[in-house]
């Protein structure tokens, strides 16, 4: 993948999740999601803060995963957008070689943008490009180790989805998801 296109697709898969963020309503905030035992708010929380540690990565730093994630006060969509922007100029700033690290990034949103559209109602919202994206970049990266308890559940077994399905049921089986009881 070309870089450009590579920060082109991160871009989009950030505006597309401003967008489903955006859109959340209140009595959605409770709202159960494909991922884990996570609420909304609790997704759009770990979303949120996630671009914090994907910005230390872009500036080459070593980001802390392990920091508490509080829970996200105020507008929502405006604090997504700030470090949003925030990691879009890290990037730019990037060093050429590192930018195959954005691919990650592209991921987690393409799969956390078709959690929030399945628990609101939204799926048919998402960029096939960014998933087709996340997608290549799980199935040459996400290993078993990575898988159900041995993985320390970071991800779920893979479900089994048909080749032809929609590519965000793909994404989402591969991720452990199961598209089939999200939709509505």
């Amino acid at each position: 993948m070309s870089e450009p296109d590579r920060l082109d697709l991160l871009r989009r898969a950030l505006d597309q999740n401003h967008e489903l963020i955006a859109a959340i309503t209140p009595d959605q905030h409770a709202a159960p999601t494909p991922c884990g035992d996570w609420d909304v708010s609790e997704l759009v929380g770990h979303v949120v803060h996630g671009l914090d540690n994907f910005t230390a990565t872009a500036r080459g730093e070593k980001p802390d995963w392990s920091r508490p994630r509080p829970p996200i006060e105020g507008d929502w969509a405006a604090a997504f957008r700030g470090r949003a922007d925030e990691l879009l100029d890290a990037w730019e700033a990037a060093p050429e070689d590192r930018l195959p690290q954005a691919d990650m990034q592209i991921t987690e949103q393409a799969v956390h943008g078709w959690d929030l559209a399945s628990a609101t109602g939204r799926t048919s919202q998402l960029d096939e490009s960014v998933g087709e994206s996340g997608l290549r970049w799980g199935r040459a990266t996400l290993t078993p180790e990575w898988r159900g308890a041995g993985g320390n559940n970071a991800f779920g077994e893979e479900v089994p989805v048909p080749e032809d399905a929609p590519v965000y049921d793909r994404l989402a089986g591969w991720f452990g998801r199961d598209p089939s009881r999200w939709r509505g």
